[in-house]
């Protein structure tokens, strides 16, 4: 169901009616920090971990691009400033973030389409996207949301299509994890052993995306962010 649309930017509400009742942890953490997340974002150097994503995803003119977890729009957005001709739709279950998203899409002036749903039922149909990205997102979601995320990953992923999914984790037992929940990003060191980036470390998402029958699932890098330790996880579909 289209909810609202102005130029080359929409929003569509692809939830059930029993979804409309299901519970998600916001970006934000809280509901009322809304409204500082692009501040908090940029006070903590968060566009650098998008541009780098980007770059590892390899994504080019033409392509269809999945955002899962796409909150305000930040990581659709620096898919579509380094590749303008790429074909960006973004995914989240928090409509007011989306909001935000299409209206510096329309600022831009750039083309977006924004979803509202769930990262467990993708959009699309079966082979639709060439990329699926998500940054700083999956350790918001539980464990069978994120098994259901990788099995509908190998679902809407093209042959040879590519997964890149950037979030804080890595190697180790989660010492060290900062992440000042509701994504305060670098504003303070999160406790060791957080129950949301402690399913992130040793290997573990992609071990999920290979399960799913991805191949190729890996950690491609590992970045020493203000923020803590991050890691890259890309993996294809054959």
């Amino acid at each position: 169901m289209k909810m609202t649309s102005t130029a080359n930017v929409r929003i569509l509400d692809q939830r059930s009616p029993q979804e409309r009742e299901r519970t998600f942890l916001p970006g934000t953490g809280k509901e009322w920090l809304l409204p500082f997340y692009d501040a908090f974002s940029r006070f903590a150097g968060i566009r650098a971990l998008h541009r780098r994503a980007v770059t590892r995803a390899g994504i080019t003119a033409g392509q269809v691009v999945l955002d899962v977890g796409c909150g305000t729009g930040n990581l659709a957005l620096a898919v579509l400033d380094a590749v303008p001709g790429a074909r960006v739709t973004g995914l989240d279950p928090d409509g007011r973030a989306l909001r935000r998203a299409a209206r510096k899409a329309v600022r831009r002036g750039v083309p977006l389409t924004l979803v509202q749903g769930y990262a467990d039922r993708l959009p699309g149909a079966q082979a639709s996207f060439d990329h699926v990205i998500s940054s700083l997102a999956m350790h918001h979601v539980d464990d069978d949301g994120r098994t259901g995320f990788a099995r509908d990953v190998a679902r809407v992923l093209r042959p040879g299509g590519m997964v890149t999914i950037l979030d804080f984790g890595g190697p180790g037992d989660g010492a060290g994890h900062g992440h000042g929940h509701a994504h305060r990003h670098g504003l303070r060191r999160r406790r060791t052993g957080s129950p949301h980036v402690s399913r992130n470390v040793d290997g573990s998402l992609a071990e999920l995306l290979d399960a799913a029958g991805l191949r190729d699932a890996r950690e491609t890098e590992h970045l020493d962010h203000r923020s803590g330790p991050v890691t890259i996880v890309q993996a294809r579909r054959a």
